[in-house]
């Protein structure tokens, strides 16, 4: 009898015991849905108890009631689910475009605010991304301030960051950039970005000035495209279809799935343009899959792929009497030989995280990219191939220095590319009108294997809730085999060769500070250099110019970013100095053949402004503007060419003032639209200051209305007008070009004039 008593005794101590073991927590991570990185500080708030807890440093969680929650941020959009047991939550939290300064940056390295970040960075979100149609992604970047991107045709651009890029005549050099974590530059420091899809990209970061640290060599800077992901817990199928002016048709299906843990998006687009242009035919198809892995609460998995064929015919530059009566023709030669380029690019990438602690985190990406392509030009055909590997990885950490935070990455990329070329004949001066470009015999051929490897560390230091410190080191070293393979001859003499840089050290210093809630200040000082192509080394007789140096710079800068009005002003001001030595010119000595010569130094000086307010942001109506200004001061400090004295002189190619403005308006109702006006100045197109492009204004806008059919399926309509009043203008020029057999110099690619486009987007969720 006692026994019993005492069992009945401690039975419900037993309960409380088992049910107290039995309540399970419910676990988690937040994170950012496009770049990954994790979201600390998140109130997370209980909707039927309304009590908050929130998220810790890693953006992890832990609640013990299952309900629905919102998920609050500033700098995100809230988000409301219900949590359950037995289940590890990813919390996705997309970007509020009023709130950029709030948002974290840096997933490359060390996660921090943007109005903390201590250089001048620009974020391009989703939603301006679709401000315009999504064939170009110029019109883009130009409303950036302090980048400029000039776009003969949509596969003929330059990119240029506070004026670094613009003397390289036929694409854009000097500037780095990253698909996800996969180098998009070549091993000579050539990128191209304009192939890619932009209905994959759902957010632009653009670092300007000489990056150093983590990036590498790049003196104008860095753009980081950020690829889509697919929603956790979601699927569905997008359809879009657009037509315009100019034969323009392009077709785009994308198809996503999520589950709980994992993400899966693929995107195939099918572009055709009939070009404003004779033979100007343009034709792209692309592939791109991303998927994501959250494989366990430390480990994460991620692939990324990307392939386009690409087959476009090149009109190339006009001369000015034909600029301006005939701006529709092609170059006569070009048009003679139906110059084209016919290529197939692709990268693929594997991402692992891992995180070992609380405080420390790998991550660590393997790459490889091919590029293939046939070009016939009226002097020769061009046949290149590139195969490129990489690795590349960092070690993340926070820690504590005199009890203060103490954020670190270091890490490495090594980076080969094997570039595989040559010319042959084009004998369509030898076949009737129409035939087209038809190859002889073999002119060149050779094979360069171009290496580099960037070890970096970086670490930001808070000694107070308001200061940020920044100490960044880069170490680089970039070398070049070329292997002649063409028989040698009198005429043809061995140019093989090595050609290796020095280690360069790149330091950077920053540091940012509070001054209130939502305004910083902040400076920098950093170095960066540029490596010079194998081609710019070659002398006159075949061999290797040793004595070139690589273009150095130091970026100097002072800014301020915040915002005003309960947020709804947000600004962004910067100043700075950017002083280049060892400048690189490349001297003409024929149609096709340059030599790289050390000429001087450059001086570039200039103010960048952004200014976005919210005039009404209420749920049946929104109206937002924005402003956008660059002004730009940069001179030839030194540049004498032979016996030429051009120091002092406007640095070709850059327009001294870039001017842009807009509004947008959305409602309720379905019904949206934006207006934006581009001003571009005068911009000196040769050495001398001789000859000057005209300046040129550009007005486009867009309307659409968006309506859900039902719960699952929705439609977007949608029509845009580019160049509105039918301006003429130069979308590109071509400095210090010559004339050969007594033609004039052909300076200028002609802008569209005023053209359309309509589309169609119908999304369905599953």
């Amino acid at each position: 009898m006692y026994f019993i008593k005492n069992i009945i005794l401690v039975l419900p101590f037993i309960g409380i015991v088992f049910s107290a073991f039995g309540q399970s927590k419910i676990k988690g991570k937040i994170i950012d849905r496009d770049n990954n990185t994790f979201i600390a500080s998140v109130q997370i708030t209980n909707l039927d108890t309304k009590t908050t807890t929130v998220s810790n440093l890693n953006g992890t969680f832990e609640i013990s009631t299952v309900g629905k929650y919102s998920f609050k941020k500033e700098g995100y959009l809230e988000k409301t689910l219900e949590l359950k047991n037995n289940t590890y939550h990813i919390i996705q939290l997309s970007i509020n475009p009023s709130e950029l300064n709030e948002v974290i940056i840096n997933s490359n390295h060390i996660p921090k605010k943007l109005k903390r970040a201590t250089a001048s960075i620009s974020i391009i979100p989703l939603k301006d991304i679709e401000l315009g149609n999504d064939i170009n992604i110029a019109p883009i970047l130009n409303r950036t301030p302090g980048i400029f991107m000039q776009s003969a045709a949509l596969n003929t651009n330059r990119i240029t960051i506070r004026g670094i890029g613009s003397r390289n005549l036929f694409g854009t050099a000097k500037i780095r950039a990253y698909f996800k974590d996969i180098p998009l530059t070549s091993g000579s420091g050539e990128t191209t970005i304009e192939d890619f899809e932009l209905n994959t990209i759902s957010r632009l970061k653009i670092i300007k000035g000489a990056t150093s640290s983590i990036y590498g060599a790049g003196l104008g800077g860095t753009i980081h495209l950020t690829p889509k992901n697919a929603f956790l817990n979601q699927s569905n199928i997008n359809n879009k279809i657009s037509i315009g002016s100019f034969g323009l048709s392009k077709g785009t299906i994308s198809i996503n799935h999520g589950t709980k843990t994992h993400s899966f998006k693929a995107v195939y687009s099918n572009t055709h343009s009939d070009g404003y242009r004779e033979n100007n035919t343009y034709n792209r198809q692309t592939f791109t899959i991303n998927t994501n892995h959250y494989l366990s609460k430390k480990n994460e998995l991620s692939f990324l792929a990307s392939y386009v064929d690409l087959n476009a015919f090149i009109p190339s530059s006009i001369n000015e009497e034909t600029y301006l009566n005939s701006p529709k023709s092609a170059a006569f030669t070009w048009k003679q030989s139906q110059g084209f380029e016919d290529s197939k690019r692709g990268v693929f990438g594997l991402s692992w995280n891992h995180q070992y602690s609380k405080n420390t985190k790998q991550a660590t990406s393997i790459f490889t990219s091919f590029y293939d392509a046939y070009e016939p030009r009226p002097f020769d055909i061009l046949k290149e191939n590139t195969l490129a590997i990489g690795i590349r990885s960092r070690i993340l950490g926070n820690s504590k220095l005199f009890d203060k935070t103490l954020n670190w990455t270091l890490g490495g990329e090594l980076f080969r590319d094997t570039y595989t070329y040559g010319t042959f004949e084009n004998l369509y001066q030898d076949f009737p009108d129409g035939t087209g470009s038809v190859e002889g015999n073999r002119l060149s051929n050779f094979k360069e294997k171009r290496n580099y490897y960037n070890a970096f560390f970086e670490t930001n230091y808070e000694p107070s809730e308001k200061t940020t410190l920044s100490i960044g080191l880069n170490l680089n070293q970039t070398s070049y085999h070329l292997n002649d393979r063409f028989p040698v001859s009198e005429n043809n003499p061995d140019q093989s060769g090595n050609f290796k840089f020095k280690n360069i050290i790149s330091p950077k210093f920053g540091m940012s500070y509070l001054i209130y809630k939502s305004i910083s200040l902040y400076s920098n000082v950093s170095h960066g250099f540029s490596p010079i192509s194998l081609n710019e080394t070659l002398l006159p007789d075949g061999q290797i110019n040793t004595n070139l140096k690589p273009e150095t710079g130091w970026n100097y800068e002072i800014g301020t970013r915040g915002a005003f009005i309960n947020n709804r002003l947000q600004f962004n001001l910067a100043l700075y100095r950017l002083a280049i030595k060892n400048l690189l010119v490349s001297r003409r000595t024929a149609q096709d053949e340059f030599i790289g010569i050390n000429a001087g130094s450059t001086q570039h000086d200039g103010l960048e402004l952004s200014l976005n307010y919210q005039w009404l942001q209420k749920e049946t109506l929104s109206i937002n503007s924005f402003l956008n200004y660059t002004l730009n001061n940069f001179k030839f400090k030194e540049f004498i060419d032979g016996d030429t004295n051009f120091s002092g002189n406007d640095l070709t190619g850059v327009p001294s003032d870039v001017f842009n403005a807009g509004i947008n308006i959305e409602s309720s109702l379905g019904f949206y639209g934006n207006i934006n006006f581009q001003y571009v100045s005068e911009m000196p197109i040769t050495d001398s200051n001789s000859l000057y492009s005209d300046s040129y204004n550009l007005t486009n806008f867009k309307v659409g209305y968006k309506t859900y059919l039902n719960k699952k399926l929705n439609l977007n309509i949608f029509l845009g007008i580019n160049n509105i009043f039918d301006k003429t203008y130069a979308s590109q020029i071509l400095i210090n070009t010559s004339g050969f057999n007594g033609s004039a110099p052909r300076y200028y690619y002609p802008g569209n004039p005023v053209n359309y486009y309509t589309g169609i987007n119908i999304n369905y969720m599953f």
